[in-house]
């Protein structure tokens, strides 16, 4: 692998002070002393000027010489090097990508809609380079191919309390889906800095059914948790009833007392109380 490496410069602002005075030097001699050194060191410092060039905040230029790559410079401002390294200007600025919604089979074999957002920046600027031919297009496939196979590994809702699950997890499977990009963009000299689930949906032709399942699950969680308080409530009243010596029941009229209570607790409607004005049976 191609690894980066600090390339060969020097500050441009110093290169060109002492290329003006050269130039000054050889036309003195070219007036004076010897006017063919003159010419040829002329010739020669104007064939420096080619190696100035200007590097932004967060670029890096990629130097080659005949096709070997002959380092980086990542210092900001005019720079020179020698006239004949190639020059590639690369960006260290932080990206974003978000990619297109795909559909894809969960790990139960529910077909789903997903995407993602991406964000990530150049580290290593000779892999970015040299190890693949166009990394931002390399970057985007990756990225899709590594959401597919992780969506794929994971169900929608989870099964269980303790399982991890694409709607449940959010952040789970958001350092999942980091790990798995990167592991496919470290070739490239790729960093990624964050990836999050940007949608997630259940396909349209199984979202209605999905739907009514979800809401199903929701009216039996809420039944149960009713249940469980109705029957504490009527523990309460029969204990309270026996430790006060309010009314003396027999296990028939218990059954009819527990029965009316979990009918007024746990009806979903209003009840109509019958009263009775006339003896206790």
């Amino acid at each position: 692998m191609v690894q980066e490496k600090r390339g060969f410069s020097l500050s441009g602002y110093l290169v060109f002070v002492v290329l003006i005075a050269l130039h000054l030097v050889f036309f003195a001699m070219m007036a004076t002393t010897s006017q063919y050194g003159g010419v040829i060191g002329n010739v020669l410092t104007a064939l420096c000027w080619p190696g100035f060039f200007m590097v932004q905040p967060n670029q890096a230029k990629v130097l080659t010489l005949f096709g070997s790559y002959v380092g980086s410079v990542r210092n900001t401002g005019l720079r020179w090097t020698i006239p004949l390294f190639a020059k590639r200007t690369i960006s260290l600025r932080i990206r974003n990508f978000e990619s297109a919604k795909i559909k894809v089979n969960d790990n139960l074999g529910n077909p789903i809609e997903i995407a993602t957002i991406v964000v990530w920046s150049v580290t290593d600027s000779a892999e970015a380079v040299f190890e693949v031919d166009d990394y931002e297009s390399y970057v985007s496939i990756q990225s899709e191919a590594a959401l597919r196979n992780m969506a794929s590994s994971y169900a929608y809702d989870p099964q269980d309390e303790n399982e991890v699950a694409l709607r449940s997890h959010p952040q789970a499977i958001a350092d999942k889906l980091k790990q798995e990009i990167q592991e496919r963009l470290g070739r490239a000299g790729v960093t990624v800095l964050e990836a999050r689930i940007s949608h997630l949906a259940y396909a349209q032709e199984i979202a209605s059914a999905m739907l009514q399942r979800q809401q199903a699950t929701a009216i039996i969680a809420a039944r149960a948790k009713i249940v469980e308080g109705a029957v504490g409530m009527v523990e309460m009243a029969l204990e309270r009833l026996k430790a006060q010596n309010v009314v003396e029941l027999d296990e028939e009229r218990k059954a009819v007392m527990v029965s009316n209570l979990l009918v007024v607790l746990c009806g979903d409607k209003s009840t109509q109380p019958v009263v009775n004005t006339g003896s206790l049976y």
